[in-house]
């Protein structure tokens, strides 16, 4: 993905979409901790939020509310850190009001993709994750035909273990084959829950969900990441889970997946 007339994307080896076929089950919360994980691991990571009715990612990355400033290739995404290993454009960056609801019908959406994708100035990126919203609407459309003169390496689907979520993802499966977008793997999220106390999981949303629809589909089955106290308090105070608790099971599960994909990518 370096060939000269990939605009802003010229510098960015590899594209990675993070898709769901339904709400709730963490896609963002994942799109964030692949994308601290892959940093931590030595790599130059950028999140495009095109989830535009639903922008948490600034907030999960505690960046507030900065300004986003211009400069001759375009917008200049927002980084996370000095060292600028974490790049991100959001929706919640342009909005003048955080309680602002984002009205707008699908043109208006499809041209607002379009200008994140042509206009932010990524610079140099190892990974660019697109952290999309669930379903198979006008935004995933609008994401692929733009990115269509670069190279999309291919999609990572998130679900919960119940049978309603599992459902819906493979209607999200059917998308990418209709689409041509290589499925990169699956991963079940909320899988069991880690005790704050004794550290025991708990199976209460059922297990196994994700690993079984990988198997029926042919798809890899990346990894199953379980419901963590402290991972849902890092992400609601805008702290670095990963490198605050090395420990925990959902540390584990978080970094096995991440380097799984990143040797996909690489292909190592």
């Amino acid at each position: 993905m370096e060939q000269s007339n990939d605009g802003n994307l010229s510098q960015v080896r590899h594209v990675v979409l993070v898709l769901s076929g339904k709400g709730g089950v963490g896609k963002s919360t994942i799109t964030t901790e692949l994308a601290l994980a892959l940093r931590h691991a030595g790599k130059k990571v950028g999140i495009l939020d095109v989830d535009l009715c639903g922008p948490s990612i600034p907030h999960m990355l505690g960046v507030g509310r900065p300004d986003v400033h211009q400069c001759d290739s375009g917008w200049v995404p927002v980084y996370t850190d000095p060292q600028k290993g974490l790049a991100l454009m959001s929706i919640g960056f342009l909005l003048e009001d955080p309680d602002d609801a984002v009205v707008w019908r699908g043109p208006k959406k499809t041209a607002m993709i379009a200008q994140f994708v042509s206009d932010v100035a990524w610079g140099e990126l190892d990974v660019l994750l697109v952290d999309t919203p669930p379903g198979t609407s006008d935004e995933h459309l609008a994401v692929l035909e733009n990115l269509k003169k670069h190279r999309v390496d291919g999609a990572v689907l998130v679900t919960t273990p119940q049978a309603v979520s599992t459902g819906d993802v493979r209607r999200e499966i059917t998308f990418c084959k209709k689409t041509g977008v290589r499925i990169l793997g699956i991963i079940e999220n909320m899988s069991g829950f880690v005790c704050p106390h004794c550290s025991e999981c708990s199976n209460i949303f059922s297990k196994g969900g994700g690993e079984e629809l990988a198997k029926l589909t042919g798809s890899t089955f990346l990894g199953a990441v379980p419901l963590d106290p402290l991972l849902s308090g890092a992400m609601e105070e805008g702290a670095d889970f990963i490198r605050s608790f090395p420990g925990s099971a959902s540390f584990s599960a978080i970094s096995t997946i991440s380097r799984t994909l990143l040797c996909d990518l690489e292909g190592t």
